[in-house]
């Protein structure tokens, strides 16, 4: 955990929440190996890119097209979030996924979306975007 304390507090959630994915879909029966666990774990993977790479993006005052750009990433990983989530419901609801599993899923898919509107809002007040 102490790698993580540098780090944006919603990089290390996102972290949290993937790292979750990846134990419980571990553990899924192997006929939703190939299609909904591979789904939910890129989801999850794909968070963690966009929040990198929105965090990457250096933004000089006035720059509109960087400040743009990193909006973008900040926009893809809420996507990202999104479909996570009904990919989530739908494990659930198939059997791949546990119904308590799917719950903590959710809550860190919340977590992740009212931190990441927060960082998004914050920007778009700071970059004039």
């Amino acid at each position: 955990m102490a790698a993580y304390q540098s780090e944006l507090a919603v990089i290390t959630k996102a972290k949290d929440l993937c790292s979750y994915v990846m134990t419980v879909t571990d553990k899924s029966p192997k006929r939703f190996r190939f299609a909904l666990v591979a789904k939910l774990q890129n989801y999850a993977l794909n968070i963690i890119e966009n929040l990198y790479r929105a965090n990457e993006v250096f933004v000089k005052a006035g720059d509109r097209e960087k400040a743009q750009q990193r909006i973008d990433f900040q926009h893809q990983a809420l996507t990202e979030l999104k479909l996570l989530g009904y990919m989530a419901q739908l494990s659930m609801e198939q059997g791949c996924i546990l119904p308590k599993q799917y719950e903590q899923i959710t809550k860190k898919i919340h977590d992740c979306q009212n931190m990441l509107g927060a960082w998004l809002n914050s920007d778009r007040k700071r970059l004039g975007v």
